[in-house]
């Protein structure tokens, strides 16, 4: 069961003592609405947490009346540096009290002035609730344990969400490599508390201290998951309300700064790993039994991210869990150093404090030795609980986001209403940002070169790359709108391989790219999608990500030396080898290229066409994929195979041209292989494998292409728009034409659709979003063909020339309701997946 607030409450301990009636004198002048003439007043101290003492101060009036409220001040004695910083607690919680509905006690004054009570407080609110002291909730009922852990999931996701510059915040704290620095501090904290005169520092805290140094996220350099952190966010720091099950306050703000805030939701997870009690530590529950009603730690973290518009940690969950541990094992070295000097807040607990730290530092280690804590991808089904948290998180407390008006400019408007909108899928600042960037990098160096570009791709010089593509290449690399595609996970594994783990420059982090999400990528990707030619400059073409992609995933640490270094610097470029102009390559069980092992090596035979890229004199990659068994089970006989362009056996017969376009040069080709022998570590995976890779690769590939759909779509609306209130027909702006008007918003569900494919992939993995992957590789390149040929309509007879660029924006997404699977394919995913919902 729960404690009452006024439960936790004793005498003040004798090493807390300060003057009373000081306080009382500097209360009833400085907090607004002290009573007047109080009869009489007392004092006495929260006896639980272990951090800044904490006082109950009650005021009693006439009649009965009682007034309450709480003091927080920092401990006497010697302090370790920047520990116990009162005034930041004061600013954090004022600014969230004023700009934001997170739920936090009301403050009524700051005192820094030690000669009052002998050191720095401040004033706030009491609040009269209940709070949760086992995070098991004994007592409760399974509904209302779920009801609990809702109202801390929707806690935490809605003080992530607070914006803290327009909170004024904004410099609360470094946004970048949080988790780096906490490193660092904790350490320093760790060595202060322990040595000489002071306890005994435990070896295999130092190691572990190297381990973190070793494995911190890539994402935490990049500041991908930046904003307000609470620092010590768990059940026993938040007060509900005394009847309802909902969080009324946020308590302990102590650590709190801006960083890395997928620290928080680790820290809130520690009870599934550990059950720390005052005197000792036990397992957690995931291990001892979760108790009906509380969602297992893959769900409720699954439940965390999307209320709060977090990728996926994967992996680096590990990282934060033991962060965590090690993070409180320093303080509860620093609570038993302070016990032995006589002055920790936490009492006769505090002397179990130095066996609590060395047995967090043995936790972290169990954690770090497990294969993995939780799955690469989260639960199938995070459920309704997920929908209601997001939905309260964006729609009830997030409301300091307005909408502000459009602005002339097409993409200074559609930036800002992204940036000031409310819904489920609105990004973050630092997306925004890039976002930002990338428009103003499109508007300053892509379209101003467009004709330049195409004049090239219809001249004798049409098959060599222009110079200023790779300047471009180098100023975008500069901009930090390089590889942005990668997913956080993927980058993860690839940082594992090929750098051991090792803390990168910036110039080998920006190769990895931002550590952005799926949904996320959406955003941007879109934007590139509005020229054609746009996505190579940034490293994001395909079919260059999805070959990345397949090496990130699947590939080994010698071929990701090989191959993807390579690609990922932009040096070298490549292509995919599925299609077969013999068969129905829709069905990739139909393909009859081989692929034969002898000795040390494979040998290569079949005809392939529409392998994109491979024209480009940059192509040195291409992915093969054939069959090594054609005996065995139908979708094992595929796999794929790395193979360099330049090898003997190959012959690139001719470009081919989609509605005239030949897309120099980058070109699509058609190349036999004619007994190629490659070597057999270029095998990807296994044999076959293949099937397996191609799902995964074409799953976040089909929404790149959606993604860019989006895009171009947009550019036919821009340019549509703009010619239509210009021109006049029969006397009236074709703006004001009963068709234009009927026709002309057509964007936006689509965009929806694919933000949703997109997200689904983040949370649920690929095979559970394939329904509405299919639905959005329909939807998509049927939506931007209509946009488009509006937009051609509405230009007349410039709309099919090449003095627009409509007319390849067109062409290229009529090719897209065939690449990557034709519609009837995805039309027939959905059909079965629908049928099998259906139980038919």
């Amino acid at each position: 069961m729960a404690s009452r607030t006024s439960d936790l409450v004793g005498r003040v301990h004798p090493a807390h003592s300060f003057d009373f009636d000081a306080l009382f004198r500097y209360a009833s002048i400085n907090v607004g609405g002290f009573p007047v003439a109080p009869s009489s007043f007392t004092v006495s101290q929260f006896g639980h947490g272990q951090s800044n003492p904490t006082f109950l101060m009650e005021v009693f009036g006439g009649g009965g009346s009682v007034k309450r409220y709480v003091v927080r001040k920092k401990p006497p004695g010697k302090l370790l540096q920047s520990a116990h910083a009162v005034e930041r607690e004061y600013q954090v919680l004022r600014a969230l009290g004023l700009h934001t509905q997170v739920p936090v006690p009301k403050v009524f004054c700051l005192c820094t002035d030690p000669s009052v009570i002998g050191t720095s407080f401040y004033i706030m609110e009491y609040l009269e609730g209940r709070i949760f002291l086992d995070p098991k909730l004994p007592g409760m009922t399974p509904d209302r344990r779920t009801a609990i852990y809702r109202a801390i999931s929707i806690a935490l996701a809605a003080l992530h969400h607070a914006d803290v510059d327009s909170i004024g915040l904004g410099k609360y704290g470094r946004r970048d490599n949080y988790c780096k620095r906490q490193i660092e501090r904790w350490a320093k904290q760790y060595i202060a508390s322990t040595g000489e005169d002071k306890p005994e520092g435990n070896p295999k805290m130092f190691e572990l201290i190297d381990w973190l140094r070793q494995h911190v996220p890539l994402e935490d350099s990049r500041a991908v998951t930046t904003g307000l952190v609470h620092g010590d966010f768990r059940i026993d720091n938040l007060v509900f309300h005394p009847t309802e099950d909902r969080v009324i306050g946020i308590l302990d703000w102590e650590l709190s700064t801006l960083g890395n805030q997928m620290c928080d939701i680790a820290n809130n997870c520690l009870p599934y790993i550990i059950d720390l009690r005052p005197d000792r530590l036990d397992e957690g529950f995931e291990v001892t039994g979760i108790p009906e009603g509380i969602p297992s730690q893959s769900e409720y973290l699954a439940e965390y991210c999307s209320a709060a518009g977090k990728p996926w940690p994967g992996s680096a969950w590990k990282f934060y869990v033991a962060f965590s541990l090690f993070r409180a094992a320093s303080i509860f070295a620093g609570i038993y150093s302070r016990w032995i000097m006589g002055n920790a807040s936490g009492g006769d607990r505090a002397k179990h404090a130095g066996r609590i730290a060395n047995s967090l530092i043995d936790c972290a280690w169990t954690v770090i030795e497990q294969k993995s804590l939780v799955p690469e991808h989260p639960p199938s089904d995070p459920g309704r609980f997920a929908i209601i948290v997001q939905q309260t998180v964006l729609d009830s407390w997030n409301h300091e986001a307005q909408i502000c008006p459009k602005a002339q400019d097409w993409g200074e408007a559609e930036d800002q209403s992204l940036s000031n909108s409310r819904g489920k899928f609105v990004p973050r600042k630092e997306v925004l940002e890039l976002r930002s960037r990338l428009i103003k990098f499109m508007e300053d160096h892509i379209y101003p070169m467009e004709d330049e570009f195409s004049k090239r791709a219809n001249s004798t010089l049409r098959w060599t790359v222009h110079p200023e593509e790779e300047r471009l290449k180098e100023l975008a690399k500069k901009e930090g709108l390089w590889n942005l595609f990668i997913p956080a996970d993927s980058a993860a594994r690839a940082r594992k391989l090929i750098y051991d783990g090792r803390i990168l420059s910036d110039d080998a982090s920006n190769l990895l790219g931002a550590g952005l999400s799926n949904l996320e990528y959406g955003f941007l990707c879109e934007i590139m999608g509005r020229a054609v030619w746009a996505p190579q400059v940034f490293n994001c073409g395909a079919p260059d990500t999805g070959n990345m992609e397949v090496l990130l995933r699947y590939g080994n640490k010698e071929q990701l030396h090989e191959w993807l270094i390579p690609l990922l610097e932009g040096k070298v470029r490549s292509g995919f080898s599925m299609t077969e102009p013999q068969v129905a390559s829709s069905d990739a069980t139909n393909i009859e290229c081989s692929i034969k092992r002898q000795g040390d090596s494979y040998i290569i035979n079949g005809k392939k066409w529409w392998t994109s890229g491979a024209m480009d004199p940059r192509c040195k990659l291409l992915i093969v994929m054939g069959k090594t068994d054609f005996t065995a089970p139908m979708h094992k006989q595929q796999s794929m195979i790395l193979v360099d362009i330049q090898t003997p056996g190959i012959h690139i017969k001719r470009p081919l041209t989609v509605f005239g376009f030949d897309d120099a040069p980058h070109g699509h080709a058609e190349i036999s292989f004619e007994n190629v022998c490659v070597p057999a570590t270029n095998i990807l995976l296994g044999e076959g494998r293949g099937f397996e890779i191609a799902q995964g690769r074409l799953g976040p590939g089909r929404l790149h292409h959606c993604m860019r759909l989006i895009g171009a779509a947009e550019r036919g609306m821009q340019l549509m728009v703009q010619r239509a209130l210009k021109r006049r027909v029969f006397g009236k702006l074709i703006a004001e034409q009963g068709s234009f008007l009927s026709d002309v918003a057509k964007v936006g569900q689509a965009r929806l659709l694919v933000l949703e494919a997109a997200d689904q992939l983040d949370r649920l993995g690929n095979k559970k979003a394939r329904g509405t992957i299919a639905m959005a590789k329909v939807a998509a390149p049927n939506m931007a063909l209509k946009v488009l040929d509006m937009a051609m309509q509405v230009h007349g007879a410039a709309g099919l020339s090449s003095d627009t660029v409509l007319a390849h924006l067109w062409a290229t997404a009529r090719t897209l309701r065939i690449a990557d699977g034709p519609d009837e394919v995805h039309l027939g995913t959905i059909a079965k997946l629908e049928l099998r919902r259906a139980k038919l």
